[in-house]
């Protein structure tokens, strides 16, 4: 059986001071696989082989994993003792069950996926064919280039296992430079959820209100958002709803129903998104006791109207 890696805190600080640890493979060379091999490098782990298809994935690989060779995701698990599969969520289960089907899963492996919307589970196929499965999803977005590096230093990793596994799948994130935090397994999809509510939709968020404030003629709204979204996002971060400002938490419906008007005027596509995010933010605001009650009523109806108009 493969031995559990060992926490750092206890080895020397120096990489190449380390003794030899575990060959490490990926399947599936997207933004995340090839950065948390090369984090695994820099522990003292050793890349061995990597997989991928297309054009801008054999060239992450090249970049961030360079001298290790390209093979198909088969000899990925002929040569490693530890395999990242970091594919998209809906390929993962039947790339498993293929593995086990063509009896390339070698019992000790461990074998580690990286799906937010997946636990330890979705590797039972692999669990039963005797592998060590791990559920290890940093938290993080990636940009595939050498900068995710840098960023998995104090991010943490939504992490599931067996029980047996927890120390050593801890001990991977931390040698990876990340924190880990232990998510149940039947929890792994609101984990999932609350990141793609925060991660993803922000990215939305930003890009329309960049596109909004050139409509206006701003020359440098990435310049301006900065400064303002940053801000926001840190005293969101410690404070919470407590950080809530602006019209709706203020309970001005003039205010509203203006912007309402000229996003209908200028950019209809961002009316149902605007009103949706105001009336979370109002219900959230009432909540908290910051939008007065009696201010509330006019404020809601101008929401309930837009969205009317919407349909």
């Amino acid at each position: 059986m493969t031995s559990a890696p060992q926490s750092p805190r206890s080895e020397p600080t120096d990489p190449k001071d380390r003794p030899a640890r575990l060959t490490v493979g990926v399947v599936g060379a997207g933004r995340v696989g090839p950065a948390l091999a090369a984090s695994l490098q820099l522990a003292g782990h050793r890349p061995v082989a990597v997989s991928g298809v297309s054009d801008a994935s054999v060239r992450r690989a090249a970049t961030l994993l360079p001298d290790v060779p390209l093979v198909p995701p088969a000899e990925v698990l002929a040569r490693a003792e530890l395999v990242l599969l970091t594919v998209p969520d809906d390929i993962l289960p039947g790339l498993v069950e293929g593995f086990v089907e063509t009896g390339s899963i070698r019992p000790g492996q461990l074998l580690v996926h990286t799906s937010g919307r997946y636990g330890a589970k979705v590797l039972d196929p692999a669990l039963r064919a005797g592998a060590l499965p791990l559920a290890l999803h940093p938290a993080m977005t990636f940009t595939g280039t050498a900068v995710d590096v840098q960023r998995l230093a104090g991010c943490s990793f939504g992490v599931t296992a067996p029980e047996e596994l927890r120390l050593a799948a801890e001990a991977l994130v931390i040698e990876m430079g990340g924190e880990p935090e232990w998510i149940a397994e039947e929890m792994r999809p609101l984990y999932h959820a609350a990141l793609a509510l925060g991660a993803n939709h922000l990215v939305t968020l930003v890009a329309q209100a960049m596109d909004l404030l050139r409509d206006a003629g701003v020359t440098a709204p990435d310049r301006m958002l900065g400064p303002l979204l940053g801000a926001a996002l840190d005293n969101a971060l410690r404070s919470g709803d407590a950080a809530l400002t602006g019209p709706v938490a203020r309970g001005d419906a003039g205010t509203v129903a203006a912007h309402v008007a000229e996003l209908r005027e200028h950019a209809p596509q961002t009316v149902a998104g605007y009103l949706a995010m105001a009336r979370a933010t109002a219900d959230r605001a009432l909540a908290h006791g910051l939008l007065k009650p009696e201010l509330a009523e006019d404020l809601l109806d101008v929401l309930a109207t837009g969205a009317e108009e919407s349909r």
